[in-house]
């Protein structure tokens, strides 16, 4: 079997699927991605942007998804409000979100990215600031990190996936020279170090 492995950065308001929503103007995976047989490596909810990997190769799907691998994801967050530095330590230390407690994750202030502008835009308020922040971890709950940065006062208004990490090592899979509703397919050198994981 051939395998394909894909990157593709998810446009704002897109599901992570290829079958039909119950939506009909709502936009799924087929409306960017004309390949057979692949399908996400983890999900980014509809609300969410960035950096998506798309394989037709199983196993690797379970290797890069499953937690007990700590496979660093980084996230770009811009959150209301300017983070204390002690809310950016309970981050770091893992917070109580409903029913579990968060791993420790990686976090430090990033200065604004250069990202296109979403469609539609956040909501924007003259009298409350906002702040971005680099977040990284090593799990995918569902709505983690709106629900962590909320536990700790800010509020998420705008979340993208840039990075895959795949070895500790070696440099992680980026969302940078992808634009919204685009994708490629990997490098053989990229495809090389995916597959290493397996062996």
């Amino acid at each position: 079997m051939v395998y394909r492995y894909l990157l593709f950065h998810k446009p704002y308001d897109a599901v992570c699927q290829f079958s039909p929503s119950d939506r009909p103007d709502q936009q799924t995976l087929k409306d960017y991605i004309d390949v057979p047989e692949v399908y996400p490596v983890g999900r980014l909810d509809r609300d969410s942007e960035g950096l998506l990997l798309l394989t037709n190769n199983g196993a690797l799907q379970h290797r890069l998804c499953h937690p007990r691998f700590g496979h660093d994801r980084t996230y770009w967050v811009q959150v209301e409000r300017e983070p204390t530095e002690a809310a950016l330590q309970a981050l770091r230390q893992g917070v109580q979100i409903q029913d579990y407690r968060t791993r420790p994750a990686k976090v430090q202030r990033l200065d604004d990215p250069q990202i296109p502008e979403r469609d539609p835009p956040i909501r924007f308020r003259k009298t409350v600031p906002t702040a971005w922040l680099a977040l990284t971890l090593q799990e995918g709950r569902n709505r983690q990190v709106r629900r962590m940065t909320a536990a700790v006062g800010h509020p998420t208004l705008r979340l993208i996936r840039a990075a895959i990490a795949t070895h500790p090592d070696q440099p992680p899979l980026q969302l940078q020279g992808l634009a919204p509703g685009t994708w490629r397919d990997l490098t053989a050198i990229e495809c090389r170090r995916l597959e290493s994981l397996l062996r």
